[in-house]
């Protein structure tokens, strides 16, 4: 997976006025509207300032209070852009900014016309080797077969979602051939459900908070190893299984407390991809020529992850 992490450039997008009464969010206390910006703010600033990705910072739009979640409007692998097609109807003009900031990226646009299909990018996680496709309240089985006929290089395998909104809202790539995940019920069945369907052994990072494993690895020239992540105070538990933890290096860390208790999960926030070959977070690694795709889900009788924390 040589390349896996190497980022050089980030899309992420404003809070609207209307994202404290009218986001879609599991949770239902009013938002402290000025710290969610402010917080946002900070991690733009990570992104930017600490970590030197180049930003492009898209301008919020009050009719759609979710716009700040920029990871569910499109899935990048080398120089295709698959624009999504949202499960929740009132997020769907989302994606008419990110098209227009990834053409600008020359990147191949791909657009999913099928009105039977919904696919989040939440729900969509990449190894490096394979795409797993959350099937959630958000995503649905033609949103996959779509997303595979698009990146047919790799294979497609997908995982029910059966409690959170997204895949993502339990698990991540927490480093090259490393998934953070929850230690939910949910969270460890779609892992056991992964382990089923993947030929590949990976290393697992177990943590005590579902939300914990979402987190943005990166291996940037200047900085190393740099996994962005919730802090310490927020899930002390979790942190301590982070720090021994052999597979993680670098950690960067920032607060994330008040936005990420409005589901506005770190992944969520920003699209993340290298400008020189066209690829964000979970589009790298080395192309299979074998594609395939195991749509509907079959399970495969074999254990193929270990099981180091």
């Amino acid at each position: 997976m040589a390349g896996f992490g190497n980022f050089t450039h980030a899309v992420v997008r404003g809070i609207p006025q209307s994202f404290a009464k009218e986001a879609q969010r599991t949770n239902v206390t009013d938002v402290d509207l000025q710290k969610a910006r402010q917080e946002h703010e900070q991690y733009v600033n990570v992104l930017k300032h600490k970590l030197g990705l180049e930003v492009l910072d898209l301008a919020a739009d009050e009719s759609l209070p979710d716009c700040v979640f920029v990871e569910d409007a499109a899935v990048v692998c080398g120089d295709a852009a698959l624009i999504t097609r949202p499960g929740a109807e009132s997020r769907r003009k989302e994606t008419e900014a990110m098209k227009r900031a990834l053409m600008e990226m020359n990147l191949n646009i791909i657009e999913m016309t099928d009105e039977s299909a919904t696919l989040d990018g939440g729900d969509v996680l990449f190894t490096g080797r394979e795409f797993f496709v959350g099937l959630s309240k958000r995503t649905n089985q033609r949103g996959a077969e779509i997303l595979a006929d698009a990146f047919k290089d790799y294979t497609v395998s997908t995982v029910p979602v059966l409690e959170g909104l997204h895949l993502k809202s339990f698990c991540s790539m927490a480093g090259p051939g490393l998934i953070a995940i929850g230690s939910s019920e949910s969270a460890q069945r779609a892992l056991k459900i992964m382990q089923q369907m993947s030929d590949h052994r990976y290393d697992k990072l177990t943590l005590p908070d579902d939300i914990a494993a979402n987190c943005i690895y990166m291996n940037l020239p200047s900085k190393g190893h740099v996994l962005l992540h919730c802090t310490p105070e927020e899930y002390p538990e979790s942190a301590k299984v982070s720090d021994q933890s052999s597979h993680i290096h670098t950690l960067s860390t920032f607060r994330l407390q008040c936005t990420a208790q409005w589901t506005l999960f770190i992944w969520l926030c920003c699209q993340v991809y290298s400008a020189a070959v066209h690829q964000r977070a979970f589009c790298f690694g080395q192309t299979k020529n074998d594609s395939k795709c195991h749509l509907p889900l079959v399970v495969k009788p074999r254990s193929v992850w270990s099981n180091e924390n």
